[in-house]
This record gives structure tokens, C-alpha cells and sequence, in this order.
């Protein structure tokens, strides 16, 4: 099934796409580094990660209030009005799987907000806020690829099928979204340069399937997501759906 031939695709005003399309992407990516809660490897992990996904989760506020009520968006949207890359709703796996989920996407993510930090658009002043914490979420990113990579017989393999595994998600990251005034060639050819040369240091492979066409994914962007992401919606919506205009 394809984008245009989807049936009750929600219409949603054009100013608030691009606002949903990057806030979507942090709070999505945020709850699912929160389900590494009580289940990181090492207990320095289980505070980077909650760390990492508190900075996604301030962002996706930030985002959320220019398209409306944060809380409601958040909250009360059903699955096809949700904006967000396709990669980042993907299950966490193992830690080398969420390792090369992070840094597919926070060297997009790195790359994005300086070149809209650069400008004058609407999204300016958070790009400019965040790009100093997105850095360090790429660091960490890094910095584990190397090590896993690099690392033992184990852990090389991991890696590896991690960031075979996600690969065909990262071209949706290219798609133009009307309103984000970046180049998207120019963002594609730097993040290609920066993740390729992180994988060929940790002695890794740079997968060589597609990122766009017939076997690729990616239809976050359109509302069309993947199985897993029904679920995790499910579990982060409960609590909110459950108790209508409750306060604490």
C-alpha cells in the first residue's frame, strides 16, 4: 500500500507538518529509549539513555505547542496522524540494534538542526538550543558503534545486523517535508560521509541495500507506519486515554 492510495489519510494544516514531522520523530524516538528503563546493560547506560531521551522529549514539546496542544497531539492522535520517520518507531532489539537506530539518526539529526540553526526559519531558535545536546547524542552514538564494533567476536556480529537490519529506513530521512527549508542532497551526501567513516573505523561494513525504491521503507512522513509502532502507541497513550482531563 502506497501513501496516495491509503484510505482516510488524516488532513492536517500545512504550517503544522513540518512542526509535527520533527516533533513526532522526538517524542517516538524519546519513549522508545525510555523502554531501556531497568533494562540497560550497565547502570551508566540506563542514565545516558534516560538522559538522551529527556532531551528528545524536551524538543518534541517544543515542536508539539507550534502545532497545537502538545498534551492532545501527543496523546489523543491515532496512529495514522503520526508523522515520524519509520526508523525511529522501530523496536529496540538489542543494545547494538538501539545503538545503530541512535546513530543513523542523530547524525541526521545533528546535521538537520545546524543547517536550520544556520537560517532564519520558525525553527531557528529551538535548532540553535539543541544543537549542542543532539552533538552528544551523536558522540554516544558514535563512540558505541566504535566500541561494539571493535569490540568482541559477539558484539562485532551484533553491530553488524543492527545496522544491516535498519538501514533500509535511513532514506525516508531525504524525503523533502514542505516547510523544513534544508538541502536535502547536501544532508544526505554529509550524513553519508559521517556514517560511513564511524563504521569503517569500528571495522564494520556500510550496508549496501537500498535506501529508497521498492525494497526500501519509509512511509512515517504519509502516516503509514510499521506493526510494532500500533503497540507502543497503545502502551504510551493508556495512561492518558484512561483518565480524560485528569490532573495530578
Amino acid at each position: 500500500m502506497t501513501a496516495s492510495t491509503a484510505p482516510d489519510a488524516p488532513a492536517l494544516p500545512a504550517p503544522a507538518l513540518p512542526a509535527l514531522a520533527l516533533g513526532d520523530d522526538a517524542l517516538v524516538l524519546s519513549h522508545r529509549l525510555g523502554e531501556w528503563a531497568g533494562h540497560a546493560p550497565v547502570l551508566e547506560e540506563e542514565v545516558a539513555l534516560a538522559n538522551i531521551a529527556l532531551d528528545l522529549l524536551g524538543q518534541a514539546r517544543v515542536l508539539l505547542s507550534m502545532a497545537g496542544d502538545e498534551d492532545e497531539l501527543a496523546y489523543l492522535r491515532e496512529e495514522r496522524a503520526f508523522r515520524n520517520l519509520q526508523l525511529v518507531e522501530q523496536p529496540n532489539g538489542d543494545f547494538a540494534h538501539t545503538i545503530a537506530r541512535q546513530l543513523y539518526f542523530s547524525t541526521y539529526q545533528s546535521l538537520l538542526y545546524a543547517a536550520l540553526a544556520a537560517g532564519d526559519g520558525a525553527f531557528a531558535p529551538l535548532a540553535a538550543k539543541a544543537v549542542k545536546e543532539v552533538a552528544y547524542h551523536q558522540d554516544h552514538a558514535e563512540q558505541w558503534t566504535l566500541r561494539l564494533g571493535d569490540g568482541t567476536a559477539e558484539s562485532h556480529e551484533r553491530m553488524q545486523r543492527g545496522l544491516d537490519a535498519l538501514w533500509r529506513f535511513t532514506g525516508e530521512m531525504f524525503q523533502p517535508v514542505a516547510g523544513i527549508d534544508v538541502d536535502q542532497q547536501e544532508l544526505r551526501a554529509s550524513w553519508t560521509a559521517s556514517v560511513t567513516s564511524v563504521v569503517e573505523r569500528a571495522t564494520l561494513t556500510v550496508p549496501t541495500g537500498p535506501q529508497t525504491g521498492a525494497w526500501a521503507a519509509g512511509a512515517g512522513r504519509q502516516g503509514l507506519h510499521t506493526e510494532s509502532f500500533g503497540r507502543m502507541l497503545a502502551e504510551m497513550q493508556h495512561l492518558h486515554r484512561s483518565h480524560p482531563g485528569a490532573s495530578w
